[in-house]
């Protein structure tokens, strides 16, 4: 019984490499596979039959070969788009989107919302959610039965089982079941993510020579948020998804933060606190709801073209995340920083005061070295983390231990 468990283990351990190889790689050829794995190459020919067969693989034409070197062209493997499909939602700040990836990663189908989430109801909040994921598992083209995953990401601190929301500044509703609610409606496995958890993850896909063992992503937004990845595990507390940077305390006392205490990084380098301060409003100003990306934008423009209340409140916020990042650099190494965001355009109005604040502290003693990558946008980083925390849930839990062949993501495939 033992020898038989060790070699199920086995086998479903190499089935794993083989298909991570492949996600990661695109369109590997065996040998290529083999270099990654370790694995011999009769192991890898048994195991690609297998997948080939079963609908999660397929052989990339023989006219498109992998390899340029000298001898028969090498034929590649791929993901088969039409293997399994996940479901992404993101909620945050009046917006809620959903969409439909293939077992490739690719969008299939999406749609977006505008909500008043400050104002909504619990009943009306969970209603939308549930039924934008209804609609898209009503598509006509869609195999609903190919939908393995659903991943809600959402701005705010979340349990660590994944399971709800705990709070968020997005909506006076707390202690909200997602994913308890979304197996009861539709029958599909869920998790309930935090946003920038799932931006981290995106980023460590998207670029693993940078984002790999230690790296943080800042959201600049109208909130600060944080995902944090230390020696290559996605850092979350014993008990909510931990990572709150932009509720650590700036100046005890301070200005008014949206969470209702005082002197957060939030309160000075939020949307809504930089625009208070350009507007040389008081700091116990209650945070405005919402301030438009096109604002924000005209906000920086007048920022650059002269010194003023403008380019001070962007100092302002870069002293803020400056001196956090200093104090958390003073419990870890300096690590590659990636601001995301509407404020991440905005950075070069940002950064000088944010290098200098970090050089003033503890954590800032190889301040010259830590570097900084920019992406304006959050929502695309997100629903890929999304993404590839669900296809990996599909990979690892469902076509490494040997399911049968799904139905196709699409029921009208020529």
């Amino acid at each position: 019984m033992s020898v038989g468990i060790r070699h199920d283990d086995l086998r479903r351990r190499n089935r794993a490499m083989v298909i991570s190889a492949v996600r990661r790689a695109g369109q590997p050829s065996r040998t290529e596979i083999a270099a990654t794995t370790g694995l011999s190459h009769s192991t890898i020919s048994a195991i690609s039959s297998d997948l080939i067969r079963e609908g999660i693989l397929a052989e990339s034409k023989a006219s498109e070969p992998v390899s340029l070197k000298r001898g028969r062209p090498q034929v590649g493997l791929a993901l088969n788009p039409e293997a399994a499909a996940v479901l992404t939602v993101v909620l945050s700040l009046n917006f809620l989107s959903a969409a439909i990836i293939d077992y490739t990663g690719q969008v299939v189908a999406e749609e977006q919302r505008r909500l008043d989430t400050l104002t909504m109801p619990r009943d009306e909040l969970i209603r939308e959610c549930m039924a934008i994921v209804r609609r898209r598992l009503q598509d006509p083209d869609l195999d609903v039965r190919s939908v393995a995953r659903i991943a809600l990401a959402i701005q705010g601190i979340t349990d660590s089982p994944a399971r709800a929301m705990l709070w968020s500044p997005i909506t006076p509703q707390t202690d909200i079941a997602f994913a308890d609610m979304l197996e009861d409606e539709f029958g599909i496995p869920a998790t309930v993510e935090n946003d920038c958890n799932m931006m981290a993850v995106a980023l460590r896909w998207r670029n693993p020579d940078r984002y790999r063992d230690d790296f943080i992503a800042i959201l600049l937004s109208h909130g600060i948020g944080m995902g944090l990845v230390l020696k290559g595990e996605l850092f979350t507390g014993t008990h909510s998804s931990g990572g709150e940077f932009g509720h650590m305390i700036h100046r005890p006392g301070g200005a008014l933060c949206r969470c209702g205490r005082r002197g957060c990084i939030e309160a000075y380098a939020g949307n809504y606190a930089i625009w208070r301060n350009a507007r040389q409003m008081s700091e116990e100003s209650e945070p405005i709801a919402d301030v438009s990306d096109a604002d924000m934008r005209a906000l920086a423009a007048r920022a650059r073209e002269k010194d003023g209340p403008e380019r001070e409140a962007y100092r302002k916020a870069g002293e803020a995340l400056g001196f956090g990042l200093g104090s958390l650099f003073a419990l870890i190494d300096p690590a590659p920083v990636a601001m995301v965001g509407a404020s991440a355009a905005a950075f070069d109005l940002i950064e000088p005061a944010l290098r200098k604040a970090i050089a003033q502290t503890a954590g800032g003693q190889h301040s010259d070295s830590i570097s900084f990558d920019t992406e304006p946008n959050e929502l695309p980083l997100i629903r890929e983390g999304c993404a590839m925390r669900a296809l990996s849930f599909v990979d690892q839990e469902i076509f490494a231990p040997g399911a049968q062949m799904r139905p196709s993501v699409r029921k009208n495939v020529a």
